[in-house]
């Protein structure tokens, strides 16, 4: 039997119309979505956001993704195969035809994401459920504060948060996001027992607020690497940091690695999280530049970091990671991956890297697909003395979608930085 054709469209009908997340993501559509295998198909309409079994028929408000069985058996298992475990690549690299409005796909996403978890064995993955035990009233480690630095010759208002002691440790959140990624990280004792942690958000970000002056709001948000760089190196100064670590994940993973090549000197290492030479993904890719589109809210672009994250990875989590998504200024992630996916190129100047001067350690998720564990490696073969390693279970995002585990993989790695440190002190006091 497909694996379309295990529950019945009344069965997955109830499904939908019980389930919140569903509703919510569906709210406002009328018309229908249809799932086609090789042999079989799932057809159900859609009025007002409620779900009815029945055919939907072809018109303007009707989508249909079509697949190989054995992509939909991948897809619908109970924990899926890594890139095959979300709609988005599926659809978003061709393996499954969409037909129907890219800008419709796009609106209603969210809600067929979750048609997708609720076919799933038992209707989804376990919970993954976490609980933070914490005392209420309890106030946390970091502290936030606003620096004013001089970036090409403008005033800009960057708020970053800090706590721990030791060696610095500068932390770069992804594209479109904020510094908030990195909150597991400021209660971690092996981590803040050895490392002074300063989290920031860039400008634009966060809490980091456009300058006062420039026009900004009527031009077009690009992020490019020589302002990006000058970020960490700028705010090192401002803080006095002595030869700080720094360490980012997904645009912050191709940043330390453009530190390493341009900025040597600044800084002790690099710790590059799902970084790659070259991101390959074609900006104009229609399911991506409808981002852009003021008809499609910021949960598409949410619901689509679920996508490069591990099913594995505690619910809580990555639904903490995406609501960090939803929240930013629209033009942020669209402008960031013109660094990401632009701007951004080492392929040429990796071997230039030299880490007798600054240690480079690369950490790639199973699950990233953009940032994939095979790009990573082909990154760590590039750049002589680098490391390098794989992580299971882990996405794109691994600080916020399963700290825990994360923590894990990088403890060994904070661990080399800080005996490289101590030997440079004994050969200093030598």
């Amino acid at each position: 039997m497909s694996v379309l054709k295990v529950l019945s469209p009344e069965k997955i009908a109830a499904l939908c119309d019980t389930d919140g997340e569903f509703h919510l993501a569906a709210k406002g559509w009328t018309g229908g979505f249809r799932f086609e295998g090789e042999t079989e198909s799932l057809s159900l309409v859609v009025k007002d956001g409620h779900v009815h079994a029945g055919d939907p028929g072809n018109g303007p408000d009707v989508v249909s993704i079509k697949g190989p069985d054995e992509l939909w058996a991948s897809l619908l298992a109970p924990v899926p195969p890594r890139y095959k475990n979300d709609l988005w690549p599926l659809v978003g690299k061709g393996y499954m035809a969409l037909t129907g409005s890219e800008l419709l796909f796009s609106q209603y996403f969210p809600a067929l994401a979750r048609v997708v978890e609720l076919l799933r064995p038992a209707s989804g993955l376990p919970a993954h459920e976490v609980k933070e035990t914490l005392q209420h009233g309890r106030i946390d480690s970091p502290v936030g504060r606003y620096i004013h630095l001089d970036l090409e010759g403008q005033d800009y208002r960057v708020y970053f948060e800090e706590a721990g002691s030791g060696i610095p440790l500068i932390l770069q959140h992804t594209a479109g996001c904020h510094g908030s990624q990195w909150r597991h990280f400021f209660e971690c004792k092996e981590i803040t027992d050895h490392f002074r942690l300063i989290a920031y958000d860039l400008p634009y970000h966060g809490k980091s607020l456009p300058p006062v002056g420039p026009q900004w709001w009527t031009e077009q948000y690009k992020l490019r690497g020589d302002f990006l760089r000058s970020v960490p190196v700028t705010l090192a100064k401002a803080l006095n940091l002595d030869k700080p670590v720094f360490m980012g994940c997904s645009v912050g993973g191709l940043l330390a690695l453009d530190l390493a090549r341009y900025h040597p000197e600044e800084f002790r290492a690099v710790i590059s999280v799902e970084g790659v030479l070259k991101t390959d993904i074609p900006i104009d890719n229609p399911v991506i530049t409808t981002m852009w589109d003021p008809r499609v809210s910021n949960d598409y672009k949410a619901r689509m970091m679920d996508s490069l994250m591990s099913p594995t990875s505690p619910v809580a989590y990555r639904k903490e990671t995406s609501l960090m998504y939803a929240a930013g200024w629209p033009q942020t992630f669209m402008g960031d991956l013109n660094y990401y996916i632009e701007d951004f190129d080492m392929r040429t100047e990796a071997k230039n890297i030299d880490t007798s001067k600054v240690a480079v350690h690369i950490l790639n998720g199973e699950y990233d697909y953009t940032g994939s564990i095979e790009k990573g490696r082909e990154a760590h073969e590039a750049i002589p003395g680098s490391t390098w390693l794989g992580m299971d279970d882990i996405g794109h995002f691994g600080m916020s979608e399963n700290p825990e585990k994360f923590i894990e993989y990088l403890l060994p790695v904070l661990q080399t930085v800080r005996e490289a440190g101590a030997n440079v002190a004994e050969n200093v006091s030598a």
